[in-house]
């Protein structure tokens, strides 16, 4: 490594600390593509006009440690904490330049729990972070119930890397108890089919043979798993598992992860792949969140011609369906 490398990574690592547990370390180890999912790159520091917070979500926080965008739905940072830290973090802000790690306190978990009760149209909580299982099992379940009893909430969803990077937390007595949680799912975040050890794929099994239902987000990262083939072997694994792929993210307008950017036409050309060679069960929406809190928007391949005849996945060739246009109605992809 020259010198003038290695000064760029070491002002990287100021900026943004590297954290990567003994698991991940091996698994980089073997994996060039997994490697670049937690080791610094010197275009971290490149000036691409972003925001930390390029999501507005400290704008659209009524009360600490709490992100509402939605109506009915709204985030609890459990932690700033997790397991490893990954390069294309869209909340890198919240450990950037050694900031403190925090927890999610009882005062404040008793304020949201508060809010919750004023506002009964707020019927999903996802916990988030950071990770939540980084907390104890104690501490995890008690916020978890807590929500879950507060206002009109209904479902909680836990977002989670832990089976992609800590398996083991996944245990047989922490997963027994989030299924006694009524309206509880679990969303992991697998972004390359090297990542599902048999360590990784036992903790997706011993979640879903408990009941609770398992939902998977990928974020789309150049160089790491902008291709077809290798989604396409990741959605498979995973459908197989019964973990469901969910969305698959383009990378968020945040500073220091935009050379992972793919641009949105490579995202929909890898969809229009999947029509043909992916099964409804195994493809993901494909999304882009807003900058300035706009939220999501879940994207197609425009599969509609303008005379009105749509491109077929099985044929390669455009048909026309004839009751779509009654009642002045359409249909789109």
């Amino acid at each position: 490594m020259n010198t003038e490398l290695a000064a760029r990574l070491a002002e990287v690592e100021r900026r943004y600390p590297v954290k990567v547990n003994e698991y991940c370390g091996a698994l980089a180890e073997r994996s060039a593509a997994v490697a670049k999912l937690y080791l610094p790159d010197p275009r971290e520091l490149e000036e691409a006009g972003l925001s930390s917070d390029g999501l507005a979500e400290q704008a659209q926080s009524p009360v600490p440690k709490l992100i509402r965008r939605y109506v009915d739905r709204a985030v609890v940072l459990t932690t700033t904490e997790c397991f490893v830290r990954c390069r294309f973090c869209f909340r890198k802000r919240l450990w950037a330049d050694g900031a403190a790690c925090f927890h999610l306190s009882s005062d404040e978990l008793s304020a949201i729990c508060s809010f919750l009760d004023g506002h009964h149209e707020v019927t999903d909580i996802l916990l988030s972070g950071g990770d939540p299982l980084v907390l104890g099992d104690d501490r995890l379940l008690e916020i978890a119930r807590k929500i879950r009893a507060a206002g009109g909430v209904e479902t909680i969803r836990i977002c989670s890397r832990a089976p992609a990077v800590q398996p083991e937390r996944i245990t047989e007595h922490l997963v027994s108890e989030l299924a006694k949680i009524d309206g509880l799912w679990f969303v992991t975040h697998f972004d390359h089919p090297e990542e599902l050890t048999p360590e990784a794929e036992r903790a997706c099994r011993l979640l879903v043979a408990s009941g609770i239902p398992v939902l998977n987000q990928t974020v789309l990262l150049a160089g790491v798993n902008d291709d077809a083939d290798t989604l396409r072997r990741l959605f498979k694994r995973l459908a197989a598992l019964r973990v469901k792929p969910h969305y698959l993210f383009h990378i968020d307008p945040i500073e220091g992860v935009s050379h992972f950017a793919t641009g949105i036409a490579k995202g929909l050309e890898i969809l229009n792949e999947f029509r043909a060679t992916l099964s409804s069960i195994a493809t993901p929406a494909f999304a882009i969140d807003l900058p300035e809190g706009g939220g999501k928007v879940i994207l197609a391949p425009d599969c509609r011609r303008e005379d009105g005849a749509y491109r077929s996945s099985v044929y390669g060739t455009y048909i026309r369906h004839p009751l779509v246009d009654r009642n002045n109605g359409d249909a789109s992809c």
